[in-house]
């Protein structure tokens, strides 16, 4: 079960540390997941960013990458508004559920393969709530990776790849996007049509239960 007031990883604690001195009006605590826990559609990122998710207690909120991602949501009727400004804003997702791989914010945005592994139980316990027949769309390689870990599967046998899609053992599907980071859409690694694509696959599997 979630524990906002988790201290596993030392570095990850120590930095919330210094940012909660840094930025004392933060949230800079571990962030949970938002959204229904019985939601067909379950979205799982990499990490908070430090003035985003860190900042607002929501993921993908008040940060670049959640701009695309909440007005794609808004588009395939998987979020009742277009934009995702602050965690009282009363926005609303519709058979929709969004955590990330790593719950709290890591320096320069990675978080150390022992953070992701110890925060492995927390996702593990939002793919246990999840739908056996739901679809999980993963935002980056090592989302894709840790959602196979959490399920007690091997990357190796269900690569990822931006548009990927495994019929996973369980019963759900596994979707794979690249992330929708500034770095991947100012570069054009990632552009909206990309992530519109996977998203209309999202919304087709998902079908009538929205």
């Amino acid at each position: 079960m979630f524990d906002p007031a988790c201290r596993r990883c030392p570095r990850l604690s120590t930095y919330r540390d210094e940012n909660g001195r840094a930025y004392p009006h933060y949230y800079n605590a571990p962030v949970p997941a938002f959204g229904s826990s019985h939601a067909y559609l379950l979205i799982v990122g990499l990490a908070p960013g430090l003035h985003g998710a860190n900042a607002t207690g929501r993921p993908f909120t008040g940060d670049y990458a959640g701009e695309l991602l909440y007005r794609t949501l808004h588009e395939f009727g998987f979020s009742a508004a277009s934009e995702s400004r602050h965690a009282g804003d009363g926005l609303r997702l519709r058979d929709c559920r969004i955590t990330n791989a790593v719950r709290c914010v890591p320096p320069q945005n990675r978080p150390a393969p022992e953070e992701v592994r110890k925060c492995l139980g927390y996702l593990k316990f939002d793919l246990d709530q999840h739908p056996a027949d739901g679809v999980v769309l993963a935002l980056g390689r090592v989302a894709h990776e840790t959602v196979l870990r959490a399920l007690g599967l091997r990357p190796l046998r269900y690569p990822f790849g931006h548009g990927a899609r495994h019929d996973l053992p369980d019963g759900r599907i596994l979707l794979s996007s690249y992330h929708c980071s500034r770095y991947n859409t100012s570069t054009r690694r990632l552009t909206p049509e990309m992530f519109r694509a996977v998203m209309a696959e999202a919304r087709k599997l998902v079908g009538p239960h929205a």
